[in-house]
């Protein structure tokens, strides 16, 4: 016999996995996500804070990151395959003292 509190005990699903990189041009965010649809993905830059979110018929998911350098926003450019998200964008120019 189970114990009662392993019965209801419900399995958390585990958030994607993001790997931040950079090249010399370019930020670049990978992110695996499985189970969902290309057409549900949604994507936002604004103020060097990435927002990603999700909807799929029995769960979503949202994050919000902080991107590491400033990116300019009209760069971004994706590819999704096999339910593994990469995003790129082009390093914009950093404030220079004076």
């Amino acid at each position: 016999m189970v114990p009662k509190n392993q019965r209801e005990r419900k399995w958390r699903e585990l958030e994607p996995l993001i790997d931040l990189l950079e090249e010399k041009d370019d930020v670049i965010v990978v992110t695996q996500f499985a189970g969902f649809q290309r057409e549900t993905l949604r994507i936002g830059v604004k103020n060097q804070r990435l927002t990603l979110s999700a909807e799929a018929l029995d769960h979503k998911y949202h994050k919000s990151l902080n991107l590491p350098k400033r990116v300019i926003p009209n760069t971004l450019h994706t590819t999704y395959k096999n339910g593994v998200l990469e995003i790129r964008l082009k390093k914009g120019p950093s404030k220079r003292k004076q």
